[in-house]
């Protein structure tokens, strides 16, 4: 691996250590003001599904009367919702599903007809680690197992992702490279779509996340993970570290809103979006489902995205993003 890839891994492990200290949110913290309606770039099943669903029990259980209204527009690998964001009225009441680093390669690859700074994040609330993963019953049993076969035929191995240009698609060719083997990116809308086609092994394998790894036993199973330990829920499964390459990373989660909204209303949400990763169920639900939690707040967005972009736009240079 590159001194470059060492230093964003180094950083990104930093970031998560700072990111994961604990936010005491304001005691009383206030509802919102009416229902919130949430829009999801991509379609329901998959990991940022799972995550508004969490949030929306734990906000109803904090303000009863406010409804959160998970609406879906997804398509393009999520860059149709965030092409059309900030349409959205900014009224305080309106948030958008983003991710990293979906939001930094997309406009690099210049067919989206959004850009990076167009997308306002006010709370980035989780990160799900890359892992590679294949069905249940695959004969490739082991990390090992799946190097020589793809080794063996170059190319003939197909790996399923969330997206082109997404955080699936960075860690296929991160996988290609640190392991010198040739294997087939085939993208999907989402991890809904994702799931079917490695659970009816229609893909050989897939670059998804521990999340979907953990929630999925029985039905498939990781080989590695891109994680500085093994992963409490995935105790038999390696790391990448332990394979011989320095790779931890993964995708960030997080909420954004239209540019029209006024600074005191991200505020509010920023704060009741710490809120909600504080509340006992939420640290439950993610833990259950093989999410790490992060609080990044509007007070530490700007030098979070500088660091973010710097890094993403590096992986995506190396992925011969950028070039046209």
């Amino acid at each position: 691996m590159t001194i470059r890839l060492h230093r964003a891994a180094a950083w990104l492990a930093a970031t998560l250590a700072l990111a994961a200290l604990p936010v005491i949110p304001a005691l009383a913290q206030p509802c919102p003001g009416g229902n919130v309606q949430y829009w999801q770039a991509f379609p329901p099943g998959g990991e940022s599904d799972l995550s508004a669903r969490h949030q929306q029990a734990v906000l109803k259980k904090r303000c009863p009367a406010v409804e959160t209204i998970v609406q879906y527009k997804a398509g393009a690998g999520g860059a149709l919702m965030w092409t059309t964001m900030n349409t959205l009225p900014g009224d305080g009441l309106n948030v958008v599903g983003i991710n990293l680093p979906h939001t930094v390669l997309q406009p690099m690859e210049g067919t989206v007809q959004y850009k990076t700074e167009d997308i306002t994040p006010v709370f980035w609330f989780h990160y799900t680690p890359d892992a590679l993963i294949v069905p249940e019953q695959s004969a490739l049993k082991t990390f090992a197992d799946f190097v020589r076969t793809a080794k063996a035929s170059p190319g003939k191995l197909s790996l399923g992702g969330s997206g082109l240009n997404s955080a699936n698609h960075a860690a296929h060719e991160r996988l290609n490279r640190d392991f010198a083997v040739k294997t087939t990116y085939v993208p999907f809308k989402g991890t809904g779509d994702m799931a079917t086609a490695v659970m009816g092994a229609h893909v050989d394998a897939v670059m998804s996340y521990t999340a979907f790894a953990v929630n999925n036993k029985g039905r498939v199973r990781a080989l590695a993970v891109a994680m500085d330990k093994r992963h409490p829920l995935l105790p038999d499964v390696p790391t990448f570290k332990e394979l011989g390459v320095d790779w931890v990373d993964g995708a960030f989660r997080g909420v954004g809103v239209p540019k029209s909204t006024p600074p005191e209303a991200r505020k509010r949400l920023s704060d009741l979006w710490a809120a909600l990763n504080a509340d006992p169920e939420m640290k439950e639900m993610a833990a259950r489902s093989g999410f790490e939690l992060v609080n990044v707040g509007v007070e530490q967005m700007d030098a979070f995205m500088r660091e973010r972009t710097r890094v993403y736009t590096e992986v995506g240079r190396q992925m011969g993003l950028g070039k046209k």
